[in-house]
């Protein structure tokens, strides 16, 4: 199991693309969180396996049809928690 830090820059609130984070995550079987950060951007935590975890990121540079990402920040991390879905959160979470 491998675990990414992705900041997400561009228009990418207001595209729905939280929405769409998830619907590839669960497509993928990957976990983690996805929420829009007061300066714009979108933070996302996922995890899964390598190989899905690439084809997911994959899938972020792209974005959904209204959203026009700009750049895909990416630190791969340990596995630190051991999550069972992938969420959307607001703000300050």
């Amino acid at each position: 199991m491998k675990r990414a830090h992705l900041v997400v820059t561009g228009r990418v609130q207001g595209v729905l693309f939280r929405r769409y984070v998830r619907e590839m995550a669960r497509e993928l079987g990957i976990t983690g969180w996805v929420k829009n950060t007061l300066d714009g951007d979108v933070e996302i935590i996922c995890e899964g396996k390598e190989k899905n975890l690439v084809s997911f990121i994959s899938l972020i540079h792209k974005g959904p049809p209204m959203a026009r990402v700009k750049e895909v920040k990416v630190e791969y991390e340990e596995c630190k928690s051991k999550e069972d879905d992938f969420t959307i959160r607001e703000f300050g979470f």
